[in-house]
């Protein structure tokens, strides 16, 4: 396990030149779903052949995200508004707070159009955190975003990907799978934990999408 604290993303994800392209990245995509209207054809359209619920329209003026439920796993963690940090990198939760999950303030509110990111530790340097069991999240599995008014944001799991942190596609992570369709990430590390850089070799990431909305005024 080691004696250092491991982060989620290890407080970086992509290092140098690779988080200049990911800065600028989710720049671009903000741009480009904001310019999408929410009633677009990649808004609601059902996943054809997939087994999977159809999309539902994103929210509009998506309120802040408050908690995350994960039922497979049994996880309810309350979520907080963080930036990047002094690499560029997504700033993940305090270590001393590990079942907390982070939001990034800067990118989508889940709900809203786009790509939003939720990230969590994976451990600390002597218990599990919050996203310890995130690789056993299936494709189907339900996740649910209580945000700030009390509006839930229903996602649904459309997969799980485990990404070498060498071979860390930005592009496909943090891009949106479907233009215009309100979606979730959310990531931690995986693969193995190397002692010497003191940090994984992977992330984890769960793509989810909108699915349904609970307690929206009608």
């Amino acid at each position: 396990m080691g004696d250092e604290p491991r982060t989620a993303l290890s407080g970086r994800m992509l290092t140098g030149l690779a988080w200049a392209v990911l800065v600028l990245g989710l720049w671009l995509w903000g741009r480009e779903i904001t310019d999408l209207p929410a009633g677009s054809p990649g808004a609601a359209g059902a996943l054809f052949g997939t087994g999977l619920p159809a999309a539902h329209p994103p929210l509009p003026g998506a309120a802040l995200p408050a908690r995350v439920v994960l039922p497979s796993l049994g996880v309810e963690a309350p979520v907080v508004a963080r930036g990047l940090d002094a690499d560029g990198a997504v700033d993940p939760p305090p270590y001393d707070r590990p079942g907390t999950v982070g939001w990034y303030g800067g990118g989508a509110r889940p709900g809203a159009a786009g790509p939003a990111l939720l990230v969590g530790h994976v451990d600390t340097a002597s218990k599990p955190a919050v996203f310890y069991g995130l690789s056993s999240v299936a494709k189907g599995d339900a996740v649910r975003v209580v945000r700030a008014d009390g509006v839930v944001a229903r996602f649904t799991v459309e997969d799980v990907q485990v990404y070498e942190r060498e071979r860390f596609d930005a592009a496909k992570v943090y891009g949106p799978r479907v233009p215009g369709r309100a979606e979730l990430r959310l990531i931690t590390c995986g693969g193995t934990y190397d002692r010497t850089a003191k940090e994984y070799t992977a992330n984890v990431v769960v793509s989810a999408y909108l699915t349904g909305v609970d307690g929206a005024k009608k």
